[in-house]
Protein backbone atom coordinates (compact mmCIF):
# COMPACT_ATOMS: atom_id res chain seq x y z
CA UNK A 1 0.00 0.00 0.00
CA UNK A 2 1.51 3.43 -0.76
CA UNK A 3 1.58 6.32 1.73
CA UNK A 4 -1.33 8.30 0.17
CA UNK A 5 -3.63 4.86 0.20
CA UNK A 6 -2.06 4.23 3.80
CA UNK A 7 -3.21 7.51 4.84
CA UNK A 8 -6.14 7.44 2.85
CA UNK A 9 -7.14 3.73 4.84
CA UNK A 10 -6.49 5.36 8.57
CA UNK A 11 -9.05 8.20 7.41
CA UNK A 12 -12.13 5.29 6.55
CA UNK A 13 -13.76 2.50 8.39
CA UNK A 14 -15.61 0.03 6.61
CA UNK A 15 -18.67 -1.79 8.18
CA UNK A 16 -20.17 -4.66 6.14
CA UNK A 17 -23.36 -6.41 8.22
CA UNK A 18 -26.11 -8.22 8.09
CA UNK A 19 -28.78 -6.26 5.67
CA UNK A 20 -31.81 -6.12 8.36
CA UNK A 21 -28.80 -3.53 10.43
CA UNK A 22 -28.79 -0.74 7.37
CA UNK A 23 -30.91 1.27 9.26
CA UNK A 24 -29.45 1.50 12.80
CA UNK A 25 -25.70 1.24 10.88
CA UNK A 26 -26.55 3.67 8.15
CA UNK A 27 -28.06 6.63 10.12
CA UNK A 28 -27.08 5.98 13.70
CA UNK A 29 -23.56 3.59 14.59
CA UNK A 30 -21.60 4.87 11.70
CA UNK A 31 -22.23 8.45 11.64
CA UNK A 32 -21.88 8.72 15.27
CA UNK A 33 -18.75 6.79 15.12
CA UNK A 34 -17.48 9.17 12.26
CA UNK A 35 -17.90 11.98 13.75
CA UNK A 36 -16.16 11.28 16.73
CA UNK A 37 -12.89 9.53 15.49
CA UNK A 38 -13.29 12.34 12.22
CA UNK A 39 -13.34 9.04 9.80
CA UNK A 40 -15.23 8.39 6.52
CA UNK A 41 -17.77 5.51 7.19
CA UNK A 42 -18.73 3.33 5.03
CA UNK A 43 -21.48 0.67 5.46
CA UNK A 44 -22.53 -2.20 3.28
CA UNK A 45 -25.38 -4.94 4.05
CA UNK A 46 -26.41 -7.77 2.72
CA UNK A 47 -27.72 -11.22 3.59
CA UNK A 48 -24.94 -12.80 6.13
CA UNK A 49 -24.58 -15.60 4.39
CA UNK A 50 -23.89 -14.10 1.52
CA UNK A 51 -22.01 -11.14 2.79
CA UNK A 52 -19.24 -13.25 4.74
CA UNK A 53 -18.78 -15.49 1.59
CA UNK A 54 -18.03 -12.44 -0.01
CA UNK A 55 -15.90 -11.50 2.84
CA UNK A 56 -14.11 -14.90 2.41
CA UNK A 57 -13.04 -14.66 -1.40
CA UNK A 58 -11.86 -11.19 -0.62
CA UNK A 59 -14.08 -10.04 -3.31
CA UNK A 60 -15.17 -7.09 -1.13
CA UNK A 61 -12.59 -6.03 2.13
CA UNK A 62 -13.83 -4.51 4.76
CA UNK A 63 -12.68 -3.51 8.34
CA UNK A 64 -15.56 -4.64 10.41
CA UNK A 65 -18.62 -7.73 10.20
CA UNK A 66 -21.14 -7.60 12.05
CA UNK A 67 -23.65 -11.03 11.42
CA UNK A 68 -26.72 -12.26 12.38
CA UNK A 69 -26.32 -15.79 14.29
CA UNK A 70 -22.59 -16.98 14.76
CA UNK A 71 -23.06 -19.17 11.32
CA UNK A 72 -21.65 -16.30 9.08
CA UNK A 73 -18.89 -15.66 11.55
CA UNK A 74 -17.64 -19.55 11.39
CA UNK A 75 -17.16 -19.17 7.63
CA UNK A 76 -15.01 -16.34 8.11
CA UNK A 77 -13.03 -18.34 10.64
CA UNK A 78 -12.69 -20.92 8.37
CA UNK A 79 -11.17 -18.75 5.73
CA UNK A 80 -8.52 -17.20 8.87
CA UNK A 81 -10.55 -13.85 8.76
CA UNK A 82 -11.82 -13.89 11.87
CA UNK A 83 -10.11 -15.28 15.58
CA UNK A 84 -13.13 -14.07 17.81
CA UNK A 85 -16.32 -12.43 18.12
CA UNK A 86 -17.99 -10.37 20.21
CA UNK A 87 -22.16 -10.16 21.10
CA UNK A 88 -22.89 -6.49 20.40
CA UNK A 89 -26.54 -7.11 20.24
CA UNK A 90 -29.41 -9.00 19.89
CA UNK A 91 -33.57 -9.48 18.51
CA UNK A 92 -36.65 -11.96 18.17
CA UNK A 93 -38.15 -13.22 15.30
CA UNK A 94 -41.76 -11.11 14.60
CA UNK A 95 -44.18 -11.26 11.75
CA UNK A 96 -44.46 -7.90 10.46
CA UNK A 97 -47.48 -6.63 8.46
CA UNK A 98 -48.44 -3.83 6.69
CA UNK A 99 -51.18 -1.32 8.33
CA UNK A 100 -52.78 -0.41 4.92
CA UNK A 101 -53.15 -4.26 3.77
CA UNK A 102 -56.39 -6.03 3.42
CA UNK A 103 -55.48 -8.23 6.39
CA UNK A 104 -54.31 -5.05 8.78
CA UNK A 105 -57.60 -4.99 10.96
CA UNK A 106 -57.31 -8.92 11.65
CA UNK A 107 -53.25 -8.71 12.49
CA UNK A 108 -54.33 -5.35 14.71
CA UNK A 109 -56.85 -6.95 16.55
CA UNK A 110 -54.10 -10.10 17.57
CA UNK A 111 -51.36 -7.13 18.78
CA UNK A 112 -54.00 -5.58 20.64
CA UNK A 113 -55.00 -8.56 21.98
CA UNK A 114 -58.93 -8.07 21.36
CA UNK A 115 -60.85 -11.00 22.73
CA UNK A 116 -61.96 -13.02 19.73
CA UNK A 117 -59.27 -12.21 18.09
CA UNK A 118 -58.01 -15.47 15.32
CA UNK A 119 -54.59 -16.83 16.23
CA UNK A 120 -51.75 -15.42 14.02
CA UNK A 121 -50.98 -18.42 12.37
CA UNK A 122 -54.67 -18.97 11.44
CA UNK A 123 -54.78 -15.42 9.62
CA UNK A 124 -51.54 -16.35 8.13
CA UNK A 125 -53.35 -19.44 5.49
CA UNK A 126 -55.68 -16.83 4.59
CA UNK A 127 -56.26 -17.30 0.62
CA UNK A 128 -55.22 -14.35 -1.27
CA UNK A 129 -52.33 -13.31 2.21
CA UNK A 130 -49.11 -12.39 0.15
CA UNK A 131 -46.36 -13.51 2.99
CA UNK A 132 -42.94 -12.28 2.37
CA UNK A 133 -39.56 -14.01 3.15
CA UNK A 134 -36.00 -13.77 2.37
CA UNK A 135 -33.69 -16.39 0.64
CA UNK A 136 -33.26 -19.48 3.47
CA UNK A 137 -30.10 -20.22 0.88
CA UNK A 138 -28.34 -16.90 1.27
CA UNK A 139 -29.66 -15.39 4.40
CA UNK A 140 -30.19 -16.53 8.03
CA UNK A 141 -33.50 -14.46 8.10
CA UNK A 142 -34.86 -16.61 5.51
CA UNK A 143 -33.53 -20.03 7.64
CA UNK A 144 -35.22 -18.49 10.67
CA UNK A 145 -38.89 -18.06 9.20
CA UNK A 146 -38.83 -21.73 8.67
CA UNK A 147 -37.40 -22.59 12.35
CA UNK A 148 -40.34 -20.39 13.77
CA UNK A 149 -42.90 -22.03 11.44
CA UNK A 150 -41.34 -25.35 12.44
CA UNK A 151 -41.09 -24.48 16.13
CA UNK A 152 -45.20 -23.10 15.82
CA UNK A 153 -46.35 -26.53 14.48
CA UNK A 154 -44.99 -28.34 17.80
CA UNK A 155 -45.80 -25.41 19.95
CA UNK A 156 -49.62 -24.75 18.65
CA UNK A 157 -50.06 -28.33 17.89
CA UNK A 158 -50.69 -27.64 14.37
CA UNK A 159 -49.57 -30.28 11.97
CA UNK A 160 -48.58 -29.14 8.58
CA UNK A 161 -48.50 -25.37 9.62
CA UNK A 162 -45.07 -24.96 8.06
CA UNK A 163 -46.11 -26.22 4.75
CA UNK A 164 -49.40 -23.95 4.58
CA UNK A 165 -47.89 -20.86 5.39
CA UNK A 166 -44.73 -21.13 3.37
CA UNK A 167 -45.07 -23.84 0.69
CA UNK A 168 -41.75 -24.76 -0.21
CA UNK A 169 -38.39 -24.37 1.12
CA UNK A 170 -37.62 -21.80 -1.27
CA UNK A 171 -40.72 -20.60 -2.80
CA UNK A 172 -40.23 -17.73 -5.25
CA UNK A 173 -43.95 -16.20 -4.94
CA UNK A 174 -42.47 -15.55 -1.25
CA UNK A 175 -38.69 -15.11 -1.73
CA UNK A 176 -37.35 -11.43 -1.57
CA UNK A 177 -34.15 -9.78 -1.20
CA UNK A 178 -33.40 -9.17 2.45
CA UNK A 179 -32.88 -5.55 1.85
CA UNK A 180 -36.11 -5.12 0.12
CA UNK A 181 -38.64 -6.91 2.33
CA UNK A 182 -39.73 -4.13 4.60
CA UNK A 183 -39.69 -1.47 2.04
CA UNK A 184 -42.19 -4.08 -0.21
CA UNK A 185 -44.44 -4.07 2.79
CA UNK A 186 -44.73 -0.80 3.03
CA UNK A 187 -45.26 -0.17 -0.17
CA UNK A 188 -48.29 -3.24 -0.18
CA UNK A 189 -46.61 -5.77 -2.50
CA UNK A 190 -46.51 -7.93 0.42
CA UNK A 191 -49.45 -8.18 3.43
CA UNK A 192 -47.04 -9.55 6.09
CA UNK A 193 -43.21 -10.93 6.06
CA UNK A 194 -41.17 -12.25 8.23
CA UNK A 195 -39.02 -9.43 10.86
CA UNK A 196 -36.43 -9.06 13.15
CA UNK A 197 -37.81 -7.22 15.92
CA UNK A 198 -35.22 -4.37 15.41
CA UNK A 199 -35.66 -4.04 11.90
CA UNK A 200 -39.32 -3.91 11.96
CA UNK A 201 -39.33 -1.57 14.81
CA UNK A 202 -36.18 0.44 12.69
CA UNK A 203 -39.26 0.97 9.99
CA UNK A 204 -41.53 1.58 12.46
CA UNK A 205 -43.82 -1.29 10.99
CA UNK A 206 -46.64 -2.80 13.08
CA UNK A 207 -45.39 -6.74 14.21
CA UNK A 208 -47.08 -9.38 16.11
CA UNK A 209 -44.69 -10.47 19.00
CA UNK A 210 -43.90 -14.17 19.32
CA UNK A 211 -43.64 -16.02 22.40
CA UNK A 212 -39.91 -17.09 23.28
CA UNK A 213 -40.78 -20.71 21.92
CA UNK A 214 -40.91 -20.24 18.63
CA UNK A 215 -38.81 -16.28 18.56
CA UNK A 216 -35.82 -17.57 18.67
CA UNK A 217 -34.59 -15.17 20.67
CA UNK A 218 -33.51 -17.23 24.03
CA UNK A 219 -30.28 -19.04 23.98
CA UNK A 220 -31.21 -20.40 27.30
CA UNK A 221 -34.18 -22.93 25.13
CA UNK A 222 -31.55 -23.54 22.56
CA UNK A 223 -30.43 -27.34 23.73
CA UNK A 224 -33.61 -28.27 24.95
CA UNK A 225 -36.80 -26.82 22.69
CA UNK A 226 -34.76 -24.90 19.79
CA UNK A 227 -32.62 -27.48 18.58
CA UNK A 228 -35.44 -30.36 18.10
CA UNK A 229 -36.50 -28.60 14.45
CA UNK A 230 -33.45 -28.30 11.47
CA UNK A 231 -34.59 -28.92 7.58
CA UNK A 232 -32.07 -29.30 4.35
CA UNK A 233 -31.02 -27.25 1.67
CA UNK A 234 -29.10 -27.55 -1.28
CA UNK A 235 -25.87 -25.50 -0.97
CA UNK A 236 -24.15 -23.78 -3.86
CA UNK A 237 -22.65 -27.21 -5.11
CA UNK A 238 -26.09 -28.66 -5.37
CA UNK A 239 -25.56 -30.81 -2.24
CA UNK A 240 -28.08 -31.07 0.88
CA UNK A 241 -26.69 -29.64 3.79
CA UNK A 242 -29.21 -29.90 6.99
CA UNK A 243 -29.13 -25.93 9.11
CA UNK A 244 -30.04 -26.30 12.85
CA UNK A 245 -31.08 -22.74 15.02
CA UNK A 246 -28.81 -20.76 16.22
CA UNK A 247 -30.15 -18.17 19.07
CA UNK A 248 -30.65 -14.36 16.84
CA UNK A 249 -27.47 -12.76 18.66
CA UNK A 250 -25.53 -9.94 16.88
CA UNK A 251 -21.82 -10.53 16.69
CA UNK A 252 -19.16 -8.49 15.70
CA UNK A 253 -15.76 -9.02 14.48
CA UNK A 254 -12.44 -7.14 13.40
CA UNK A 255 -11.44 -8.91 10.24
CA UNK A 256 -7.83 -9.59 9.68
CA UNK A 257 -6.98 -8.28 6.23
CA UNK A 258 -9.05 -4.90 7.56
CA UNK A 259 -7.57 -2.43 6.29
CA UNK A 260 -7.93 -0.23 9.31
CA UNK A 261 -7.47 -2.11 11.78
CA UNK A 262 -7.04 0.06 14.82
CA UNK A 263 -10.15 2.20 13.82
CA UNK A 264 -12.07 -1.19 13.39
CA UNK A 265 -11.10 -2.14 16.96
CA UNK A 266 -12.46 1.06 18.12
CA UNK A 267 -15.74 0.48 16.40
CA UNK A 268 -16.44 -2.28 17.71
CA UNK A 269 -15.36 -1.25 20.99
CA UNK A 270 -18.11 1.62 20.36
CA UNK A 271 -20.86 -0.73 20.01
CA UNK A 272 -20.26 -1.97 23.04
CA UNK A 273 -20.15 0.89 24.95
CA UNK A 274 -23.17 2.16 26.83
CA UNK A 275 -23.90 4.97 24.11
CA UNK A 276 -23.39 2.61 21.57
CA UNK A 277 -26.05 0.25 23.31
CA UNK A 278 -28.01 3.54 23.54
CA UNK A 279 -28.05 3.47 19.75
CA UNK A 280 -29.12 -0.03 19.46
CA UNK A 281 -31.73 0.09 21.84
CA UNK A 282 -33.45 3.40 20.57
CA UNK A 283 -33.40 1.53 17.21
CA UNK A 284 -35.19 -1.65 18.64
CA UNK A 285 -32.55 -4.02 19.45
CA UNK A 286 -32.54 -5.66 22.83
CA UNK A 287 -28.79 -6.04 24.85
CA UNK A 288 -26.88 -8.40 23.82
CA UNK A 289 -26.94 -12.41 24.99
CA UNK A 290 -24.56 -14.97 25.32
CA UNK A 291 -20.47 -14.58 25.21
CA UNK A 292 -17.61 -14.04 22.94
CA UNK A 293 -17.58 -16.44 19.78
Amino acid sequence: MGSAAAANAADNINVTYAGSMGVVMDKYLGPTFAKQHNVNYQGQGQGAYGMANLLASKKVVADVFVSITPGPIDVLKKAGLVDTSVPVASTSMVIAYNPKGKFAQQFAAIKDHKAGAEPWWKVLQSPGLHFGRTDPATDPQGQNIIFTMMLAEKYYHQPGLTKSVLGETTNPAQVLAEGGLLTRLEAGQVDAASGYESATRSAKLPYIVLPDEINLSNPDMSAKWYDTVSFTIKDNAGKDKTLHTQPLVFYAAVLKNAPNPQAAKEFVAFMKSAEGQKLFQQNGYDKPKGHDY
